[in-house]
């Protein structure tokens, strides 16, 4: 039905009736008698297609009339794409969110991100637990540094009534979409690795302040930042 109604949309071949045409092409454009710009086409073994009937003389291309119909129908798919609108999707914590929540909720944002939506991460703080506000913008930092593969940070952790929201947007380009296994994978490799740098941290109580910072960390979200090394002391807390 839809081929059918663009078929209608543009005159081809013997529908054109005008006493001329201009016919462009990869290699110009020169005005011909209609009846001339049909046997060119027929020689070609294509149609003789009008893209612009209002044009003085109509404009029409040598193409195959299917192919031209493919083509229009590709680039609206395509232009509709453009203009989809970006949904803001909300993921939620608790200022004291375990690990096995923290993965789940993580592994969801990533998907949102990898499908070009917006993320709005917040941490609700119940009656009293107003006083964990610290240990929320820690998790929404980490949480961000989590996802740096994914998308960028748009607002960082700021703190409105008894919610703390941050808002991430995904990244234009460079990310590859992965299975979920794969996904599931590198969630279980990400918390053992944190539990690996938790377990080290306890060892290493016994090192100074100076020795400690002189390890840089490359490469990472924070690395740009003002007061960077501030907000990454605070997740290595």
């Amino acid at each position: 039905m839809k081929n059918d109604k663009m078929k209608l949309q543009y005159r081809v071949n013997e529908q054109i009736h005008v006493r001329e045409v201009r016919v462009v092409g990869d290699d110009g454009a020169e005005v011909l008698p209609t009846k001339q710009a049909l046997d060119k086409a027929r020689q070609l073994g294509v149609d003789l297609v009008e893209i612009s009937p209002n044009a003085q003389p109509p404009v029409c291309r040598l193409i195959d009339y299917s192919k031209f119909l493919y083509q229009q129908k590709k680039r609206k798919k395509e232009m509709k794409a453009k203009q989809a609108k970006v949904e803001v999707k909300e993921i939620r914590f608790g200022p004291q969110t375990d690990e096995h929540d923290y993965q789940f909720k993580l592994k969801h944002a990533q998907e949102f991100l990898e499908e070009g939506n917006k993320v709005r991460a917040y941490v609700f703080f119940r009656g009293r637990s107003i006083l964990f506000k610290e240990q929320g913008e820690v998790l929404l930092l980490r949480f961000a540094n989590d996802l740096e593969e994914y998308g960028k940070v748009e607002q960082m952790p700021k703190l409105e009534g008894k919610k703390m929201f941050l808002y991430m947007a995904p990244k234009k380009s460079g990310v590859v979409k992965q299975s979920q296994q794969k996904r599931d994978r590198l969630a279980a490799e990400a918390a053992a690795k944190e539990k690996t740098k938790t377990e080290k941290l306890a060892n290493d109580t016994n090192k100074s302040d100076d020795e400690a910072e002189t390890t840089p960390r490359s490469g990472g979200l924070f690395d740009n930042m003002k007061n960077g090394s501030e907000v990454l002391k605070k997740l290595k807390q």
